[in-house]
């Protein structure tokens, strides 16, 4: 009786063991998400409904968490996708031949992975950045604020590597940048105060050290008491208190990323050079607005900045 009992047991493991095997030797794409958080599900989700969609079975995507891929065995798709920084990395250090495509991660963040790992940007390891071009977030605060000249921005340790390409978008639209840099561990408010008494409005730059959960609060006092809005990256700040955020969504990611994984199945190469969102969404803080004497709908600024991208 036990022995019948365990070879029955055993018989269920492998079945379920191989399956499992079988399926992630077969995959086509594998997604490696940082975790198993809400925004990575969304964006894999929609990566493989519109691989679906387009006629790929899902048996040939699979999803996978950075701890699970190093038990997962030696896996050979066609392509890997990486969400988040975590995910990044480990395939960076990974000796895989597969290409990769790294998203869900900002610019600066995939930068230091490159420079860690020694890698070099290709067609075999790439990126779709989380976060926004600065035409386009100058071209919302033109639209939104037209009367902001001065765009008051708080550079970090990590942010300011892109200081060089915010100027070169304010130069191209006439804008005039108010700024000032906080070195490792330095206080932020001297620098803010200081973009604050000169700006018409605050540019909020992705950087770990200046916004986070215990500066946020201050930062956003601060600018509103100078009547100076702040145009932000996420819609929790909106929440929060800013006027404006210029995001995308991990749906519109992970749809954008499928565009990608597409033309790699059918042959051809990641960009040799990463790209921006092609969609985004718009959150308005109502009650900031109002309080500022401003009308602003999300819908409207959105497709207004939609058609002044395709003018372009």
């Amino acid at each position: 009786m036990f022995m019948r009992l365990r070879f029955f047991l055993l018989t269920v493991w492998l079945a379920l063991f191989g399956a499992g095997s079988l399926q992630a030797a077969d995959a086509l794409v594998v997604i490696v998400s940082s975790e198993r958080s809400a925004a990575y599900v969304e964006a894999a989700e929609a990566l493989t409904a519109t691989l679906e969609s387009g006629g790929l079975a899902r048996r040939d995507v699979l999803h996978l968490t950075a701890a699970e891929l190093a038990a997962a065995g030696v896996l050979t798709p066609r392509l890997f996708v990486a969400l988040g920084t975590e995910a990044a990395g480990l395939l960076a250090r990974s000796g895989t031949r597969a290409p990769v495509l790294c998203t869900l991660l900002p610019r600066v963040s995939f930068e230091r992975i490159m420079q860690d790992s020694g890698r070099r940007v290709s067609t075999q390891f790439s990126a779709l950045y989380l976060n926004q071009p600065f035409g386009r977030q100058l071209d919302l605060i033109g639209l939104a604020l037209p009367q902001a000249r001065r765009v008051g921005v708080l550079w970090g340790p990590e942010s300011q590597l892109q200081a060089g390409n915010l100027q070169l978008a304010a130069h191209a639209r006439g804008v005039q940048l108010v700024s000032a840099r906080v070195g490792p561990g330095e206080p932020i408010f001297p620098g803010l105060k200081n973009v604050l008494d000169e700006a018409d409005v605050l540019l909020a730059v992705a950087d770990p050290q200046l916004y986070n959960a215990s500066s946020l609060q201050n930062i956003l006092l601060a600018s509103f008491r100078a009547r100076v809005p702040m145009v932000a990256f996420s819609p929790a700040y909106v929440r929060a208190g800013a006027l404006l955020a210029l995001h995308t969504t991990p749906a519109q990611m992970g749809r954008q990323a499928a565009g990608m994984a597409r033309q790699v199945l059918a042959g051809k190469a990641l960009p040799a050079s990463p790209q921006y969102p092609q969609d985004f969404s718009i959150s308005v803080n109502e009650h900031v607005a109002r309080s500022l004497g401003l009308v602003l709908e999300p819908d409207s600024l959105g497709e207004r900045l939609r058609e002044l991208e395709r003018g372009k």
